[in-house]
């Protein structure tokens, strides 16, 4: 019996793990949930699974979840980034699902790592903004991050069994998103709805306009080099557009390794909640002779130029992807808001990394403090 504290319990990967735990209940227990606001899908959650906190963004949400749970619901209800650190660090929670959206899931995957339990990590943006502390803190404790993003998934399962030193290179596979063929003067018209209706994948508003502008896959190659261990440039970006195969590793033998599997999180939440068991999900495989062939191609950075900055934040490391994560996430919540457009996503993330005073070994704080610098820049350039 595995006892869960899910962060994030209200997005889609929060529900797709809550919907595994359920199917499941003789191999997972609840203990902890939080969200941010939705606080009357968390209300449904608690009545289900009976955790024993439950957590949300402020006092506001607190007293809402209250009244909807009624008198006779004896859950505790915290607020707040001390209430987030404490559900991830909760006594009878062992493994913390890190599925919160952007940084604000940094500080409480960092309170379940000094608490020594294991993470599922779904949110990249902890290891994009400090990922050799991260790390660091996690063999310190020997605590095991096990990824439940699809591509990381894949490529920790290729490598089950395989010596880490036969490791050529990494292939990170990349659906394109869907404006992958769309003519680059096109862009400009892009309006937010039409960058929500993603080709493959059902994903949250945040994670689905970072899969159109390929940022998602920058991001993710920052996750890979800190996962896995290997420099940003034995990392490829490789455009797959059925998304059946989730991603691949190449050895120095030449041989190359891929896990396919049809595109639904649900397979890579149960890899990472059972491991090293696999759990019959009952999920169909994909069907070959339907699909007929499998494409690829190379991403065209002047198209999507939010994949090469990514790149280059990854090289100049310090403080900077930090600064690339912070003012891409409040660019996205502009265009969202229908405020900038969508080429303005990746001139505006440019213009910030541009005038940030670069920290090339940044303590904690300094990273923190270079995440609140650049979301101050970027609002005020928007």
């Amino acid at each position: 019996m595995k006892n869960l504290s899910v962060l994030g319990s209200t997005g889609s990967i929060g529900q797709n793990t809550l919907y595994i735990a359920g199917k499941f209940p003789d191999k997972f227990q609840v203990k902890a949930l939080a969200a941010k606001s939705k606080v009357e899908i968390l209300a449904h959650q608690i009545e289900q699974f009976k955790p024993e906190m439950a957590v949300v963004y402020d006092d506001k949400h607190a007293a809402e979840l209250k009244r909807l749970l009624g008198p006779g619901n004896d859950v505790e209800i915290l607020c707040g980034e001390k209430g987030y650190c404490a559900a991830a660090a909760l006594d009878s929670a062992d493994t913390v699902v890190s599925a919160m959206v952007g940084a604000a899931g940094l500080k409480p995957t960092l309170a379940a790592i000094e608490a020594q339990k294991t993470i599922a990590l779904a949110n990249k943006e902890t290891l994009v903004m400090a990922g050799e502390i991260v790390m660091q803190k996690a063999a310190e404790n020997k605590v095991d991050i096990l990824p439940i993003d699809s591509e990381h998934s894949a490529i920790f399962q290729c490598l089950l069994g395989n010596r880490k030193q036969d490791l050529q290179k990494i292939l990170l596979t990349a659906s394109g998103g869907p404006f992958f063929n769309v003519p680059k003067e096109i862009f400009k018209t892009i309006t937010a709805e039409m960058a929500l209706k993603h080709p493959n994948w059902s994903m949250g508003p945040k994670i689905t306009i970072d899969s159109a502008t390929l940022m998602n896959k920058g991001l993710e190659v920052i996750e890979a080099k800190h996962l896995f261990g290997v420099s940003e440039d034995r990392i490829e970006v490789v455009i797959h557009r059925q998304s059946v195969i989730h991603s691949m590793v190449s050895f120095k033998d030449g041989s190359v390794m891929a896990q396919l599997g049809i595109p639904d999180m649900k397979t890579a939440i149960a890899f990472a909640l059972a491991y090293p068991e696999r759990l019959p999900l009952g999920q169909p495989e994909p069907d070959f002779g339907a699909i007929g062939a499998l494409t690829f191609g190379t991403p065209d950075t002047e198209k999507f130029p939010c994949l090469a900055l990514a790149f280059q934040a990854s090289r100049q490391g310090g403080t900077l992807p930090a600064v690339l994560n912070a003012a891409n996430e409040v660019a996205v919540q502009a265009f969202l808001e229908h405020r900038i457009g969508f080429v303005q996503i990746p001139e505006l993330v440019q213009k910030t990394m541009l005038n940030h005073a670069y920290s090339e070994y940044p303590s904690l704080a300094d990273i923190i403090a270079a995440d609140g610098w650049a979301r101050e820049y970027a609002k005020n350039l928007i």
